[in-house]
């Protein structure tokens, strides 16, 4: 009789221990691998993310969901939140007509030698989002950081809240720049 509930117990604490791991797995430590270069110099092409479902996204967060062009998960930069203006005047990005700093730019920006900026002037208005002159209520704004070579919200317009798989947190590969992000 002993012999028996110990089999169940087992059984038991196994079933509990692969649910919490395909909890863990689908939830909170959620694989994303970087496709292309339209992330650089954040991330680059086979770079391995962890990101969560539960995050909810805030501004300047990196976060995937489906392209609108083919469906594939992409990851970008949430740039504008609803109700926000988004605005890029002479490489210098405003929200809400307020100057922010874009500090994970500066590598590219160090390394332009044409005179060109790195990211054109743009306004909602005259973007993929036109009609609209602020992010609309349940819709992100968003843009890669390589702004001369990625597909973003200036090309294909908003992206809806629901669309968003999750909010990058950690880098696990390449082992030289592992770390929260």
């Amino acid at each position: 009789m002993k012999k028996k509930h110990s089999t169940l117990y087992t059984v038991i604490q196994f079933s509990f221990i692969l649910l919490l791991a395909l909890f863990l797995r689908a939830f909170v430590l959620t694989p994303v691998e970087v496709v292309g270069i339209s992330m650089e110099p954040t991330y680059h092409e086979s770079d391995r993310l962890w990101q969560s479902s539960f995050l909810n996204p805030k501004r300047f967060d990196v976060a995937t969901f489906p392209s609108p062009r083919d469906g594939k998960r992409i990851v970008k930069r949430i740039v504008g939140l609803p109700g926000d203006t988004i605005r890029m005047e002479n490489d210098q990005l405003y929200i809400n007509d307020k100057k922010y700093d874009e500090p994970y730019l500066d590598e590219f920006k160090n390394a332009l030698t044409d005179g060109n900026p790195l990211t054109t002037d743009f306004t909602l208005k005259n973007s993929a989002t036109a009609p609209a002159t602020v992010v609309p209520e349940g819709k992100y704004f968003v843009l890669g950081d390589n702004r001369r070579k990625t597909d973003d919200s200036r090309y294909f317009g908003f992206v809806d809240k629901e669309a968003i798989v999750g909010v990058v947190y950690f880098r696990y590969y390449p082992l030289n720049k592992i770390g929260v992000q």
